[in-house]
């Protein structure tokens, strides 16, 4: 592993080309030692008799992956656990386990007296719907396993719920009022220590506050509120987690921990900070191999976010690092009843998504929030396009047709690339 005693190999396990994964290997570079992406056409476990052995062989692991936009997150863990038999991991899969499932989480920080909101989860759809006289109205409801906003809405209390959305379980929760433009808290630790912050503010219409659902952000580093930083600090030790970006909201009784996201994103950190957790969680790794780094060029470091492909990317990372789709679209479409596959068309002409009527009567869909006098009713949907899930607040349109159903405008496509050249995509992908 070098033929340098002090250069130690890391290798950042993750299966989703994100730019956090690749900004983490290039700051292990640019520290000084050997950085491997721990990808699926590079991982390889031999157990035998003499042992195990890993190929290729590091010194110390980064956990990397995005468990909730998996179809496979047990599996997908129990690699990280082959890992963990015989490396040190920087976020053990055991702590992941609990961090990732949102109702787990509550559970441990309650447990642990960390503030948090109340929330219900059942197995049978009657016991939940039973329960939500405790809550108000409306109620926070949400897939315990989610990531970018996708699988949560706000519900009425004449609105029946689910155990269950898209096979995953859901959960109620209180809905904490943060005045009249919602926002919440998100503080990134690494190692016990913040490396930044920032409020969220949700978009115009909406309650939800995520970057990925376009939410604006604004630095609170330097003022951050001390309880904030407490709860989010005591919340990443009770889930015995080495870094994470930690949620919270103000409530009339103080803060409280909303989620704690052990593969949070920094795209929006660093827009609204200047500030990379990369260059932390590195250096974090190769400390605990026994490697040096220099403090001050981790400071510097931690300044910038290089989010290009390392020489060692899978064969399937291409440079504009955004996923490409074409006219049309096989889709996933979810509401709080259920989902289902359509074609959907891409429509770069429009500004905003539109369902027809009978396919969002269909999943069950909930209008978010009230809309302006004149303004057609809207509703919110998770589309799964392209591997990629996120929660769109979708406008119904009588002139959606049946064979298309759902028309993916750029509130969406803000985030694809798209080739008119190119078909509807075969089962396999192509």
């Amino acid at each position: 592993m070098g033929g340098d005693a002090q250069t130690v190999t890391v290798g950042v396990l993750g299966f989703h080309d994100s730019r956090e994964t690749k900004a983490i290997s290039n700051a292990v570079a640019a520290l000084g030692h050997e950085a491997v992406w721990l990808h699926e056409e590079a991982v390889g476990i031999e157990v035998s008799r003499s042992g195990v052995a890993l190929d290729p062989d590091v010194d110390v692991v980064v956990n990397r992956l995005l468990l909730s936009k998996s179809t496979s997150p047990l599996e997908d863990l129990s690699i990280a656990s082959c890992y963990a038999a015989v490396r040190p991991v920087l976020n053990d899969p055991r702590s992941v386990l609990f961090a990732v499932h949102k109702h787990a989480t509550a559970s441990r920080l309650a447990a642990a007296g960390v503030p948090v909101p109340h929330t219900y989860m059942a197995t049978a759809d009657a016991k939940l719907n039973a329960a939500r006289d405790a809550f108000g109205t409306p109620v926070v409801y949400k897939t315990a396993i989610g990531t970018n906003g996708g699988g949560t809405w706000l519900v009425d209390h004449d609105r029946a719920v689910s155990a269950t959305v898209d096979g995953r379980r859901a959960f109620i929760q209180e809905y904490v009022d943060a005045g009249e433009r919602h926002r919440d808290l998100r503080i990134y630790v690494v190692d016990d220590e913040v490396v930044g912050a920032m409020y969220r503010y949700a978009p115009a219409g909406d309650w939800r506050t995520n970057v990925a659902l376009g939410g604006d952000v604004e630095d609170a580093t330097e003022d951050l509120p001390q309880r904030a930083a407490g709860a989010a600090l005591r919340a990443t030790r009770t889930l015995g987690l080495d870094y994470a970006g930690v949620d919270l909201i103000e409530s009339d009784g103080g803060w409280l921990v909303l989620e704690v996201n052990p593969t949070a994103g920094f795209r929006g950190l660093f827009r609204a900070t200047g500030r990379s957790p990369a260059a932390a969680i590195a250096s974090l790794a190769i400390e605990r191999a026994g490697g040096r780094v220099d403090p001050a060029l981790v400071e510097r470091l931690g300044r910038d976010l290089d989010g290009t492909p390392p020489a060692d990317a899978p064969s399937r990372v291409r440079d504009e690092r955004v996923p490409v789709v074409g006219h049309a679209e096989r889709v996933t479409v979810t509401g709080i009843s259920g989902s289902k596959e359509v074609l959907a068309r891409i429509d770069t002409a429009a500004s905003t998504t539109r369902i027809a009527p009978d396919l969002a009567a269909d999943l069950g869909t909930e209008p978010p929030v009230a809309v302006e006098d004149g303004a057609p009713p809207r509703v919110d949907v998770v589309v799964e396009l392209a591997g990629e899930r996120r929660t769109v607040t979708a406008v119904l349109d009588e002139d959606v047709g049946s064979e298309t159903p759902l028309r993916i405008g750029r509130d969406v496509l803000r985030d694809y690339y798209v080739d008119v050249r190119r078909g509807v995509r075969d089962d396999a992908g192509h």
